[in-house]
C-alpha cells in the first residue's frame, strides 16, 4: 500500500493552493483531482476579481496555472475520484476508483460543493454564457442591464440585493407565494424598487442561441407564459457540498458542509483538514476558498512535526 505525508483530495482554488503551500513545505503531496479538475471555476468564463489578474482571467486559465505553481513545487496531481475512506485509526486509508488503497499521516479535503440547477436544457446549454450560480463573482458583467434570479432563500434575496446595486432591473423568480428567506431579508427585497417579484412563477426556458437574452416564464396557478427580456439569468438555490464520502467519519451540519474547528481547517478527525466551499456556507469565492488552502496546508505541517516529535514529560 503506498504511503503518503499528505493526500489533497480535490482540485479548485483551495485544493491547488494547499497543494503549494504543502509542496513547498516539502510534505510530497499527492493531489487526487476527482470529477471536475479545477471545481466550478472551470464552468467560469471570466474571472475578474481575484488579485494579480488586472485584465481578468478564464476560469479554466487560472486553473491550469494554479496546477502548473503546484507541479512546479513537486505536488503529484494524479486524476482519480476518492470512492472510500476509513478514518478510524492512523494513518488514515483512502480508496481511489473501487480499486487503489493509500495511506496518509494528513488528508487534506477540498472537494469543493456543487451549484444545484433547475435541471432544463437551455440552462446548461448557456452555462457560463449568461447563466450563473454566483452574483458575486458575474454580477458585474450585467451592470446597467436587466437579469433574473431564482430563488426563495436567504441566499436569494442576498444576491437579488447585490444584483439590485448594479442592474437596470432585477426579476425574482419564486416558485409559491411565499419566500423562506427570514422576514428582514423578504422585507429589503420588497422595499427595493427596482426588484420585481414574480410570485407563483417557476422557468419554462432560458432564451438565447449563444448568449442569454430572455427568459420565459410560467405562472404555476394559471399557466399563463410570458416572456422577460433579459441579459443575465442567476440560479441561487443553493449549494450542495460534496461530502457524501466522508459522512460516516466527519462531522457535517445540517446542509452537510463540514464543520472546522474556529479560525482552523481542523476537522473532528485528527489529521485531516478541511478547505474551500466544503466547509465554507457563506463566502464561496475562489479568493475566500484559496486563503483556507494555505491554512489547511500549515496546519497539516504543524501536525506532522507534533507527531514526530511528541512531547514527554520531564522529571526533574
Amino acid at each position: 500500500m503506498e504511503h503518503l505525508q499528505c493526500l489533497i483530495i480535490g482540485a479548485g482554488p483551495a485544493g491547488y493552493t494547499a497543494a503549494i503551500y504543502a509542496s513547498r513545505a516539502n510534505l510530497k503531496p499527492v493531489m487526487y483531482v476527482g470529477n471536475q479538475p479545477g471545481g466550478q471555476l472551470t464552468t467560469t468564463n471570466d474571472v475578474e476579481n481575484y488579485p494579480g489578474f488586472p485584465d481578468g482571467v478564464t476560469g479554466p486559465e487560472m486553473m491550469e496555472l494554479f496546477k502548473k505553481q503546484a507541479e512546479r513545487f513537486g505536488t503529484d496531481v494524479q486524476y482519480g475520484v476518492v470512492t472510500a475512506v476509513d478514518f478510524s485509526s492512523h494513518p488514515h486509508k483512502v480508496v481511489i476508483d473501487d480499486e487503489k488503497t493509500v495511506s496518509a499521516d494528513t488528508v487534506i479535503i477540498a472537494t469543493g460543493a456543487t451549484a444545484k440547477w433547475l435541471g432544463i436544457p437551455s440552462e446548461s446549454k448557456l452555462n457560463g454564457s449568461g447563466v450563473s450560480a454566483c452574483a458575486v463573482c458575474d454580477g458585474f458583467f450585467y451592470r446597467g442591464h436587466d437579469v433574473a434570479i431564482v430563488g426563495a432563500g436567504d441566499t436569494a434575496c442576498e444576491e437579488a440585493l447585490y444584483l439590485s446595486k448594479l442592474c437596470k432591473t432585477v426579476h425574482m423568480l419564486i416558485r409559491r407565494d411565499t419566500m423562506r428567506a427570514s422576514k428582514i431579508m423578504q422585507q429589503r427585497v420588497l422595499n427595493t424598487p427596482n426588484i420585481i417579484v414574480h410570485w407563483n412563477t417557476e422557468t419554462d426556458e432560458i432564451l438565447g442561441d449563444f448568449t442569454v437574452n430572455g427568459v420565459r416564464i410560467k405562472n404555476t396557478v394559471t399557466g399563463e407564459t410570458q416572456e422577460i427580456p433579459i441579459h443575465g439569468f442567476f440560479v441561487a438555490i443553493g449549494h450542495q457540498p460534496n461530502t457524501h464520502v466522508f459522512s460516516k467519519y466527519i462531522t457535517l451540519d445540517e446542509q452537510g458542509y463540514i464543520i472546522t474547528q474556529p479560525d482552523s481547517t481542523k476537522t473532528n478527525i485528527p489529521g485531516v483538514f478541511a478547505c474551500g466551499d466544503v466547509q465554507d456556507r457563506h463566502y464561496r469565492q475562489a479568493i475566500t476558498a484559496a486563503g483556507s488552502g494555505c491554512m489547511a496546508a500549515l496546519e497539516a505541517e504543524r501536525y506532522l512535526v507534533a507527531i514526530e516529535t511528541p512531547v514527554t514529560n520531564v522529571v526533574a
